[in-house]
This record gives structure tokens, sequence and C-alpha cells, in this order.
């Protein structure tokens, strides 16, 4: 697998919007894994997320190692503490919770994930998580025990996010929460794309494919999707 995080670069760079589907293992049925994998291919994913706040299964390995012999898209993982990774996918997101002030999130997961780390071949790719109100708690505030950041007040979000780039992320992700009442709001994505330099994720609470190009208009380079294709893997369907 080549360079994950430089293939996301050029992609800005030439304005090629990016879409990964986000599948949490605890809510994925290995026999249903040929169906799954086939949806995913019919779809305008790039790239495939592995992971969740809370993940009770240990099927992850068989997980990627399943979805790979149907899927030549890459496989990231997107986990919530370091029990959650799997040296069969071909990259991470290395995560600091940079909305919250708990330091397990901030720091102490990543130390415990190091010896893990170093024991595989994965891509490690700093990203700074941003999580924003949506209107209801969703798993990664209960989980973290962290409050999300106002929706009303995007200054604050691009100050976090900007901040998270001075500290050398490589990607900034404003989440709003799997299962979210309300996504990202626009204008705040607007607002953080045009102020930093380092690609920009957008996740949580996007329901259909006019919102997707909505969130891209305002300047994501990378949607992900995730409860909308658990509920409906005709999701992408014309």
């Amino acid at each position: 697998m080549t360079n994950i995080y430089n293939q996301i670069l050029q992609s800005k760079s030439k304005n090629e919007k990016l879409l990964a589907i986000l599948l949490d293992p605890d809510k994925i049925d290995l026999e249903n894994i040929e169906v799954l994998s086939q949806k995913i291919n019919q779809s305008p994913t790039t790239h495939i997320f592995i992971g969740g706040s809370q993940v009770n299964t240990n099927i992850i390995d068989e997980l990627i190692l399943k979805i790979k012999q149907a899927c030549t898209l890459p496989i990231v993982l997107f986990p919530g503490n370091p029990s959650q990774i799997s040296d069969k996918a071909d990259a991470i997101l290395f995560l600091t919770l940079l909305s919250g002030r708990n330091s397990d999130y901030l720091i102490e997961h990543q130390v415990n994930a190091v010896p893990i780390l170093k024991k595989t071949n994965l891509e490690i790719i700093s990203t700074g998580y941003i999580l924003i109100e949506s209107g209801t708690e969703t798993a990664v505030e209960r989980v973290s025990k962290t409050k999300p950041l106002d929706r009303n007040n995007p200054e604050y979000a691009l100050q976090t996010a900007k901040a998270g780039e001075m500290l050398g992320n490589k990607l900034i992700y404003l989440e709003a929460g799997s299962g979210a009442k309300l996504s990202v709001p626009l204008q705040m994505i607007t607002l953080v794309s045009q102020n930093i330099k380092i690609p920009l994720i957008v996740g949580g609470g996007i329901r259909s494919k006019q919102e997707i190009q909505n969130v891209f208009n305002a300047g994501a380079d990378l949607v992900v999707i995730g409860t909308a294709f658990e509920n409906n893997l005709d999701f992408f369907n014309p």
C-alpha cells in the first residue's frame, strides 16, 4: 500500500474529494461481509475506516482480512483506544481529542499505544480530533467523558484546529459523533478549511448524498459516513 497520507495531500492539492465509510466492528456480521464489500465496491468510497468509541468485539483482525479479500481500498484504523489496533490494516489515525481535557485521550492512550504500534508496519497519521455539539450525547462524549465544542462558536473551533495544526497534526477531524442529530455546521467547516493548510475530515450526522455534497462544498477534503450506510447498504444507489 502506497503512502496514504501523501495520497490525501495530493487529492487536496487537486481538489479531489475523498469519501470514507466507517465500519464499527460491533455492528458487523462477518457472515454478511461479502454483501457489505460488494456495496462498498459499488459506491464512490475511497477509504474504509474501522473502529468505534468503544468496541467490545474481538473480530477486528478477521474483519479486515475478509474485507481485503474483496476490496482494494486502503483500510485505516479509527480507534477509540489501543485495544482496537490491528496490524492487518494499512494505516491508523493517531488521534488526539483536542476538544476535550481528559488526559487519557490527550496523551495517555497514545503513550500506551506505542509498544503495540512499534510491532506493526502501520502508517501512523497524527490527527487532531475535534468533537462538535450535535444535539444529543454521542458515544464519543460518553466514553471520553468530555464535552463537545459549542456548535455556535465556529471561531473557537478554528482556534482549536489551528492549535492542532501548530502542534504538528497532519489532519484535522471535525466530528459530530456517531448517530448525531445535527451534523457539523457548514459555516464552521468553511471557516476551518479556509484557515488551515492541512486536510480536513468531517463526519457525523450526515444522512444523505446531498448533505455529503454540501459538506464537500463547504470545504471538507474527506467526508466520513457511518450510521447512514450501516442502516442502509443501498445508501449510495442512484
